[in-house]
């Protein structure tokens, strides 16, 4: 499948399907598609993969396009980010949950758990991650610029918990104190750190969902204490 990533921080990635290629996506990912494209929501895997989904973050049905022709379609996130094309062949790849934006048929979308408790209550990631598995190209999606890296075998990083994307399954997942107490308490960066340990390849993100909405929080109008005001009113536009 060919396809081309477009953009900057605000990325969309469109997908050129030819005649019978199918893609799928998360529900409410598609911007556009050609018009000899079908769309059907189906939940993929049956009613167990569904729900499982729903506890990786994402929607329940999957939206699948079916193309007719030579046709594409375009799928976006829902936060300002980067996509990045995740190519497999018959390996497996671990992403944050609410990571997966789309991929081929090919491609088999499954929950996985963080292997040690540790990195499960504190890693920044939760218990759950998403398995990518099967043959074929998937794209995730999250916040931010992405920084990649190689890890060789036994090479470590440690990063800021929740800044981890996705990791490739040969990669070890847990947490480390970030340092010593006074650290802890006064260095900003809490008590944990995630360490990721090679070889394999791994993605991490410069900005976190939570991170951002933290960001503009100051900024956002403050509620009405419940007055109701006239929508067409200069309070109503702009917050009492």
């Amino acid at each position: 499948m060919k396809y081309e990533i477009v953009g900057d921080n605000l990325q969309m990635v469109v997908t050129k399907v030819s005649s019978g290629e199918k893609v799928y996506g998360e529900a409410g990912a598609m911007v556009y598609m050609s018009d000899n494209i079908e769309m059907n929501a189906k939940a993929k895997g049956g009613f167990l993969k569904g729900l499982k989904r729903k506890f990786a973050g994402e929607t329940f049905f999957l939206t699948e396009f079916t193309s007719s022709g030579d046709g594409f379609v375009a799928f976006a996130g829902n936060a300002p980010g980067r996509i990045k094309a995740i190519e497999l062949k018959g390996n497996e790849f671990l992403a944050q949950k609410d990571a997966f934006l789309c991929a081929q048929e090919g491609v088999d979308l499954d929950m996985a758990f963080a292997k040690k408790l540790g990195a499960g209550l504190f890693g920044g990631e939760g218990f759950i991650l998403e398995r990518l598995s099967g043959n074929g190209t998937a794209f995730i999606h999250a916040c931010g610029d992405f920084v990649e890296m190689d890890l060789v075998a036994g090479e470590v990083v440690k990063v800021d918990t929740g800044s981890v994307v996705g990791f490739d399954s040969t990669v070890g997942y847990d947490i480390t104190m970030a340092g010593n107490v006074k650290s802890m308490l006064f260095g900003g960066e809490g008590i944990f750190l995630t360490t990721l340990k090679g070889p394999g390849h791994v993605i991490l993100q410069s900005m976190t969902i939570k991170n951002l909405a933290a960001a503009i929080m100051p900024f956002m109008p403050s509620g009405t204490s419940g007055k109701r005001s006239s929508p067409f009113s200069i309070g109503g536009l702009i917050g009492d």
